[in-house]
C-alpha cells in the first residue's frame, strides 16, 4: 500500500518559496462560455507573483484556476455559467469505448495503416451526393457509396490478411533454420524427424490473459514443445539417459521445452534479419515483440504499444518509439515521441498555437500576438521544485510545463499542464489542425491520466488527474465528465461529490451545494440553504461596497475546452458595482490579524500594522482589514495566513 504524504510532511523536505499574491477583488464581464454580451459573468481575481505549489495545490481544491500569472474563481452563486472543479483518480480511471478508439485510431495512424485523406474523400463525395441530388439519386448515391466504401474496407483486409500470412510464414522459416542449425551443429539428435515450426498472431483477447507479458507481444510459437516431447519418447527408446537432458559432443542441454525455447531464441537473436521485432522465450513459448531503439542522448524510448499507450519517465525524457508492424511497408510507419519540458517560449509552439487559433477558433493574424500567448501559455507564477530524490517529488519536479508530442520530427501538439503535489492539472491544449481527425485533445487527456498513473510509483501523492472546470449549462464542457469515475468540488464546503451522484441535481438547476445531496434527493431545503437566504436578503438591505479595483492582465476571450481558455473572460469587463452576497462558507472566516501584508518588501502582520499606525491612518486600516476579510473569504482563513497579501 502506497505510504500517504502530509502536505506538512512533504514540505518539510524541500524549500518552495513564499506566495505573494495581489487581490483585485470581484467584477463582471461578458461571459465566454454562454456567449452572453452583459456582463453575467462574475468572478474573484488574483495576480500571483509568485506562488508556491503546495498553495496552488490548495487553490485548486477551492475552485480556483490560473491563466498565465493571473488567478480566477467563479462567484458560484451569482454567475451565469456556474463552474465546478473536476478532478479523475488516475487509477480508477475506466476509458470508454470512444477513448478506447482514439488509441486504436493513433496506433493505426502510426502503423501506416489510416488514411485520412481517403476517409475524408469518400465523406465528402457522400456528403456532395446529399445536397446537390434529388431524394432518388441520394439514395442510389448513398448506396453506391457505401458500396465503394465496403468493396474497399474488403480490399484493404484482404490485402492486410495476405501480409499477416506472409510475415508468420517468414518466421517459421527463420525457427525452421534454426531448428536445423542445431541438428547440424549437433546440438539436437540427427536421427529425429522434427514438425515445422507455425507460428501464430496473438490476439488482444489472448494478450489480457498473459499477464507475464507486456502490450508488445505480436506472435509466438510453440514449437518448443513439441520437440520437447519428441526428444523424450526418442530417449526413453535409445538410451537411459535423464529425459531431462541429452549430450552430444560432450555438452548437455535441457530437452524440456523451457530450454530448447532459449537455445531458438538465442540462435534467431544471433542471427538477425528479423526487421525490427525482438525475439524472447517465455515459458517455453517463442515470443516476437516490436522491438526499442536507441536515442542520440543514450536513452532508450519506449516502444508505444498495440493500445497506443506510452508511459512517460519524467521531465525532459523521451516517450514512444518506431511502431514496427510487419504488415506494414517501412516507409509507412511513424514514430512517435513525447517530450516534458518545463514552460518556456519556444518558436515553433507560438507557430503551432498561431496556427491552431486561426484555423479552430478563426482568430484573426493580428489576435494571435506573441505578448498574448506569452502571457496566457508561457508565464507561471509556480515555483519550480526539482526532483528530491525521495518519494514527496517526481523525477520531473513539480511546477509548469508544456508536454510536446511529436510525430516524425514534427510538433503536433502541445500540453500545458502544471504539476503539483497532490495532481497533474491540464490547463490546455493546441494542436495541428491537419490531424484534427486523430482526436489529439482526447489522446493527450489519456496520456496525462497514464503519466499520472506512472508517476505515482515515484511519488504515491501524485494520484489525481484535474480537467479544469465542468460548466453542466455548456454542452461544450459536459465531455469532460465522460472520464470516468468523476468527481465535482462542492463550491460551498468543498468536498469532493461523485459525478454521478451530482448529474441528476445539475439537471434540475445550475447551482447545487452538492454536499447536500442526501437532502436535496429528497427534495428538502438544507440548514446551509435557510442561512444563505437569510443572509442574502439581509447583505440586499445592506449599503453598496465600495468599487474595487478592475483586473490588469484579463485574458482575451477563447473557447472554453482542453482546446481553449478556461477563464471564459472578454476584455471589456468591468469590477463588480453591486454589494456582493456572500455564501454560509463566507460567514466564518476569522480574525484576519494573522495575514502578512508586503510593504516595500517587509512582511509584516496586520495585527502588528494596526497597532503602529497613527490615529489619523486609522480610516485607512479600517478599509484594508475589509479588504482583507473579502479576500480571506475567497482564499480560506488557511491560505490567507500562509500566503503574502500585497498592495
Amino acid at each position: 500500500m502506497a505510504k500517504k504524504i502530509g502536505r506538512n510532511e512533504a514540505s518539510s523536505s524541500r524549500s518552495r518559496g513564499e506566495s505573494v499574491v495581489l487581490d483585485h477583488g470581484r467584477r463582471r464581464s461578458s461571459c465566454g462560455y454562454c456567449k452572453s454580451k452583459a456582463p453575467t459573468s462574475i468572478t474573484h481575481g488574483l495576480s500571483a507573483y509568485s506562488l508556491t505549489v503546495d498553495d496552488y495545490q490548495d487553490l485548486l481544491d477551492r475552485g480556483w484556476r490560473r491563466s498565465g500569472s493571473f488567478l480566477y474563481k467563479p462567484e458560484m452563486e451569482k454567475t451565469c455559467c456556474p463552474s465546478y472543479t473536476i478532478r479523475l483518480k488516475a487509477e480508477d480511471f475506466v476509458p470508454s469505448k470512444e477513448q478506447a478508439r482514439v488509441y486504436k485510431r493513433m496506433q493505426r495512424y502510426l502503423d501506416g495503416q489510416f488514411d485520412a485523406k481517403k476517409s475524408d474523400h469518400v465523406k465528402d463525395k457522400l456528403n456532395s451526393s446529399n445536397v446537390l441530388g434529388s431524394l432518388v439519386r441520394n439514395k442510389s448515391s448513398n448506396e453506391m457509396g457505401e458500396k465503394s466504401v465496403v468493396q474497399e474496407s474488403s480490399a484493404k483486409n484482404s490485402k492486410d490478411q495476405s501480409k499477416l500470412e506472409e510475415c508468420i510464414h517468414y518466421l517459421s522459416n527463420k525457427i525452421d533454420s534454426s531448428v536445423k542449425a542445431c541438428i547440424t551443429r549437433g546440438e539436437f539428435p540427427p536421427s529425429v524427424q522434427l514438425p515445422k515450426a507455425t507460428v501464430k498472431k496473438v490476439t488482444p483477447q489472448a494478450k489480457k490473459k498473459l499477464t507475464e507479458i507486456s502490450g508488445d507481444l505480436l506472435y509466438t510459437s510453440s514449437i518448443s514443445f513439441q520437440i520437447a516431447a519428441i526428444f523424450r519418447r526418442s530417449q526413453s527408446e535409445e538410451n537411459d539417459l535423464s529425459p531431462a537432458e541429452v549430450s552430444r559432443n560432450g555438452q548437455f542441454f535441457e530437452l524440456t521445452p523451457k530450454g530448447i525455447a532459449e537455445k531458438l531464441a538465442c540462435l534467431l537473436d544471433q542471427q538477425g534479419e528479423l526487421s525490427g521485432l525482438s525475439i524472447k522465450a517465455c515459458n517455453g513459448h517463442l515470443n516476437f515483440y516490436l522491438s526499442t531503439t536507441e536515442t542520440a542522448s543514450g536513452e532508450a524510448p519506449v516502444t508505444v504499444n498495440s493500445s497506443g499507450e506510452a508511459p512517460v519517465t519524467g521531465a525532459n525524457a523521451k516517450r514512444g518509439g518506431i511502431l514496427n508492424n510487419h504488415a506494414v511497408p517501412p516507409h509507412k510507419r511513424r514514430r512517435l515521441e513525447i517530450h516534458l519540458k518545463r514552460s518556456s517560449f519556444d518558436p515553433v509552439e507560438y507557430a503551432l498555437y498561431r496556427k491552431y487559433q486561426m484555423r479552430v477558433h478563426n482568430d484573426k493574424p493580428n489576435e494571435v500576438l506573441e505578448n498574448s500567448y506569452r502571457r496566457f501559455l508561457v508565464d507561471t507564477p509556480l515555483i519550480y521544485v526539482p526532483s528530491s530524490g525521495d518519494s514527496t517529488v517526481p523525477p520531473c519536479g513539480y511546477g509548469s510545463f508544456h508536454q510536446q508530442y511529436v510525430i516524425d520530427g514534427k510538433l503536433v501538439a502541445v500540453g500545458v499542464v502544471d504539476i503539483l503535489p497532490r495532481c497533474l492539472s491540464s490547463k490546455y491544449l493546441f494542436w495541428d489542425p491537419d490531424l484534427a481527425f486523430l482526436s489529439l485533445g482526447k489522446y493527450s487527456a489519456l496520456q496525462e491520466i497514464d503519466w499520472v498513473k506512472e508517476n505515482q510509483v515515484h511519488c504515491p501523492s501524485l494520484q489525481y488527474y484535474y480537467l479544469g472546470y465542468y460548466i453542466h449549462s455548456c454542452s461544450k464542457m459536459r465531455y469532460k465528465a465522460s472520464y470516468n469515475p468523476s468527481e465535482l468540488l462542492c463550491p460551498l464546503r468543498f468536498q469532493w461529490v461523485p459525478f454521478d451522484i451530482a448529474r441528476p441535481l445539475l439537471d434540475k438547476k445550475p447551482y447545487v451545494v452538492l454536499s447536500d445531496f442526501p437532502t436535496l434527493q429528497n427534495g428538502v431545503s438544507t440548514p446551509s440553504q435557510i442561512t444563505e437566504i437569510a443572509f442574502e436578503q439581509h447583505c440586499n438591505e445592506s449599503s453598496q461596497n465600495k468599487q474595487h479595483e478592475a483586473f490588469s492582465d484579463s485574458d482575451e476571450e477563447m473557447e472554453p475546452d482542453f482546446e481553449g481558455s478556461d477563464t471564459g473572460f472578454d476584455e471589456n469587463s468591468s469590477p463588480e458595482e453591486n454589494s456582493h452576497v456572500a455564501s454560509a462558507d463566507e460567514l466564518t472566516v476569522g480574525d484576519v490579524g494573522n495575514i502578512k501584508i508586503d510593504l516595500n518588501e517587509t512582511h509584516v502582520k496586520f495585527k502588528d500594522l494596526q497597532q503602529s499606525v497613527r490615529p489619523s491612518q486609522k480610516q485607512l486600516i479600517d478599509s484594508l482589514e475589509q479588504q482583507l476579510q473579502k479576500y480571506a473569504r475567497a482564499v480560506g482563513s488557511e491560505l490567507a495566513d500562509r500566503m503574502v497579501y500585497t498592495l
